[in-house]
C-alpha cells in the first residue's frame, strides 16, 4: 500500500477530526438521558417522574403534508411512535397502537407516529386504513437519532409525560394489552 502524500495525509486528519467533531457533538446533543432511566424485565426503560428527561424538540411535515411541532401537544400525554413500511413488525404493530390510540385520545392522549427510512408514498400507502393518527415523515431518521432510537430499533414507543418529558420507553413491537395500561398510568399522573 503507497504511503499517503504530505497534503493528502493532512486531507485525510483533517476529514476524521470533522466525522469525529460531528460524531461528538450529535452524542453530546442528545445526552444520556438512559442513564437516569431504568429498564425492567420486560425491556421497559422507565424513568423516574422526578428524574425525567425532557423531550428533543420533534417538528417537521406530516404525511399529508401539514406542518406538526411537539412542543403544541404540552399539557397532553404523547404516544409517540417509530415506524417504516419496511418493518415486519410495524405492520403487526399497527392495529395495536390504533386500539390503544382509541381507547385512550378521550383522556387527553395523542399519539404522533415518526416514519423512518421510507419514501412518502410508501409511508402513506402503509399508514392507509391502519392508523388515524398524524405521522411526521423522517426519512434520515433524524428525529430518531434525538429521542436515541436507531433505525435498528424500528419499531420503537416513547411515552411522554404532560410536561414533555420522557416517561418511557419500549424499543420492540408492544401489543394493545401492554400499552394501554402504561399510556394510562402516565395520563393519570398529576403534571
Amino acid at each position: 500500500m503507497a504511503a499517503l502524500t504530505r497534503p493528502k495525509a493532512i486531507v485525510v486528519g483533517v476529514a476524521l477530526l470533522v466525522a469525529g467533531a460531528v460524531a461528538g457533538g450529535l452524542l453530546a446533543g442528545r445526552g444520556d438521558w438512559t442513564e437516569a432511566c431504568a429498564t425492567g424485565a420486560n425491556g421497559v426503560i422507565e424513568c423516574a417522574a422526578g428524574e425525567r428527561p425532557d423531550a428533543p424538540e420533534a417538528a417537521g411535515e406530516l404525511l399529508d403534508g401539514s406542518r406538526y411541532d411537539l412542543a403544541s401537544a404540552r399539557g397532553k400525554v404523547v404516544v409517540v411512535n417509530f415506524w417504516g413500511s419496511w418493518c415486519s413488525p410495524c405492520r403487526a404493530e399497527a392495529k395495536e397502537l390504533e386500539q390503544t390510540y382509541q381507547t385512550t385520545k378521550a383522556s387527553g392522549v395523542e399519539f404522533l407516529g415518526i416514519n423512518n427510512r421510507d419514501d412518502r408514498d410508501a409511508a402513506i400507502a402503509f399508514e392507509r386504513g391502519r392508523v388515524t393518527y398524524p405521522s411526521l415523515f423522517d426519512p434520515a431518521n433524524r428525529l430518531g437519532l434525538d429521542f436515541d432510537i436507531p433505525p435498528g430499533a424500528t419499531p420503537s414507543t416513547v411515552i411522554l409525560d404532560r410536561e414533555g418529558r420522557i416517561a418511557l420507553v419500549i424499543r420492540r413491537s408492544v401489543l394493545a394489552s401492554e400499552l394501554t395500561p402504561l399510556v394510562q398510568r402516565v395520563a393519570a399522573e398529576n403534571g
